[in-house]
């Protein structure tokens, strides 16, 4: 978490930090103080660790819930932000936060980056039908996710869709989860409380049924994933091997990473330009020296690979006729 967190830092950002309810007091304690002691992060006073972790049980709703949990922290303590990106320790940018930041300029900010379909295909009756209980919920022991019977038929009062866990989401669909003026965003919550694997499927579902938002749908999660072929139930940890094909996808997230992997310093070096145990240099910081003015930006490389993809959707002829299908 904390190479990847030097890895992804800029000061125009707002960066939310949680470990598990079962980690240990003095890994807890660790993190909180090496946020503290990093003078950078206190300078500009933009990196918190979730106080009040939570149980977070794999492929069940506490992860959802996790997620909405740091989404209502950041809406009320994140100041001005546009997007909301969700990470976990074993991801790692393949660009720069300048590269980042100047290729969002000039897009849209009301745009959603999240993969979804609604061709459940073998999902329908292996994650929408199964009834499951995520222990999580209400005991403070981690716990598997358990299935109950009786099963139960598709739903009929909203159409589901499913993608990928990893997304960009828009600051208006952030407060419409939170908000949910409608009420469609707490029903689907309850529905998906009980579906295996839900979030790979609850946010994608809320955007993809509610009017507003279907238009501002990209089907893409911003992430180089390597999958077996057939697909395993985790993604193959990246090694050097993959890096070509990492770098060639112009996306500017890839997972997962094993720690400390070979691969990540080759990530470094010949695209961050980062140094062991620092920050990405870029208009705000190089030499070990901090700029005044961190609102400029010097997009490299990255930049321009992944202006190329974001431009590939934008550009697309039937880029209108595709959302939520």
């Amino acid at each position: 978490m904390k190479r990847t967190l030097k890895a992804l830092y800029h000061p125009l950002n707002f960066y939310l930090l949680h470990l598990d309810l079962e980690t240990s007091k003095e890994d807890r304690n660790e993190l909180v103080k090496f946020v503290k002691r990093e003078n950078v992060f206190v300078e500009f006073g933009n990196v918190k660790v979730i106080q009040r972790s939570n149980l977070v049980t794999y492929r069940g709703p506490t992860m959802v819930s996790n997620t909405l949990h740091a989404a209502a922290i950041l809406m009320k303590e994140g100041g001005e932000w546009d997007w909301f990106i969700n990470l976990s320790a074993s991801d790692y940018p393949l660009v720069t936060q300048d590269d980042l930041l100047h290729s969002l300029r000039s897009i849209p900010r009301y745009l959603n980056f999240i993969e979804h379909t609604s061709d459940l295909d073998w999902k329908e009756e292996y994650r929408a039908k199964p009834l499951i209980i995520d222990p999580g919920l209400y005991s403070l022991n981690k716990s598997d996710i358990f299935f109950v019977e009786p099963r139960r038929s598709v739903p009929t009062a909203f159409k589901l869709f499913t993608g990928s866990a990893w997304m960009m989401l828009s600051r208006p669909f952030v407060e419409y989860l939170l908000l949910g003026w409608d009420s469609l965003p707490r029903t689907l919550l309850m529905y998906y409380t009980n579906f295996l694997s839900s979030p790979e499927g609850y946010f994608q579902t809320v955007v993809c049924n509610v009017q507003e938002f279907i238009n501002t749908t990209i089907n893409h999660d911003l992430h180089f994933i390597a999958w077996d072929n057939p697909p395993k139930q985790h993604p193959h940890y990246l090694t050097v091997d993959d890096y070509k094909e990492m770098v060639d996808s112009n996306a500017p997230f890839a997972r997962k990473f094993g720690k400390n992997e070979p691969v990540l310093d080759k990530i470094d070096v010949e695209l961050l330009g980062r140094k062991p145990d620092s920050f990405v240099p870029g208009s705000w910081f190089g030499d070990a020296k901090i700029a005044t003015n961190v609102t400029s930006l010097r997009p490299g490389p990255g930049a321009k690979r992944l202006t190329s993809l974001i431009s590939s959707f934008l550009s697309h002829k039937d880029f209108d006729k595709k959302h939520c299908l």
